[in-house]
């Protein structure tokens, strides 16, 4: 999963989804702002050390927790990382278990500002888990930078479209269609885009057996 280094994502639905931004955002806000509060407690931490340890101002926790503000997937991060918790702890709306079909036409996309990237969860939020699916989708020409993951975290990629080179540990390694990748994403990570056409991706996210 990654995030721009520089903006912040929103988090918006995609164009086929019969949701608009507000009410999509709407609806994240109060799940993400229980799981935080749930989350916070337990660890018995204060809003004002939970931003210490954050960098989330305690003004934009507070808000977050009472459900008055949606905040970015960069904020959603930072969060995580500092209740050592993975990204779905945090978004999960922990309904009863069972089969869930995820309908393309209801799907939610997490996107750069500009819109050059996009990652679309391809997991139910039923629950927090150790293994998160996604799809992502790379502009020609961009770049997208991630910052390092929780300690133990892994991500296995594969390009289904496109070229990309994706930095990691101080290498540089090219993928072209049907190419796949497995590191340790731990540290920080980028992904360019070096075709000409947009670069289609599928992500496998692990956690460390501890986090959540």
């Amino acid at each position: 999963m990654t995030k721009p280094a520089t903006a912040e994502v929103p988090i918006v639905p995609t164009p086929t989804s019969a949701a608009g931004p507000a009410e999509a955002q709407t609806d994240l806000a109060p799940v993400v702002g229980g799981n935080l509060r749930r989350l916070r407690t337990r660890r018995g931490l204060s809003l004002e050390r939970l931003a210490q340890i954050s960098g989330v101002s305690r003004a934009m926790l507070g808000q977050i927790e009472l459900g008055q503000s949606a905040p970015t997937i960069n904020v959603l991060w930072k969060i995580a990382r500092a209740l050592e918790v993975t990204f779905s702890a945090l978004i999960s709306a922990r309904t009863q278990s069972g089969a869930l079909v995820l309908r393309s036409t209801d799907s939610k996309i997490l996107t750069s500002k500009d819109r050059s990237f996009s990652s679309r969860a391809l997991f139910p939020f039923d629950e927090p888990r150790r293994v998160e699916f996604y799809e992502l989708r790379l502009s020609a020409g961009s770049i997208e930078d991630a910052d390092a993951h929780p300690p133990g975290t892994s991500e296995n990629l594969v390009v289904t479209a496109g070229t990309v080179e994706i930095d990691v540990a101080g290498d540089t390694h090219k993928l072209e269609a049907g190419d796949s990748i497995l590191f340790e994403a731990d540290t920080p990570h980028a992904y360019r885009n070096v075709g000409r056409n947009e670069a289609v991706m599928y992500l496998v996210m692990t956690y460390a057996e501890e986090i959540g």
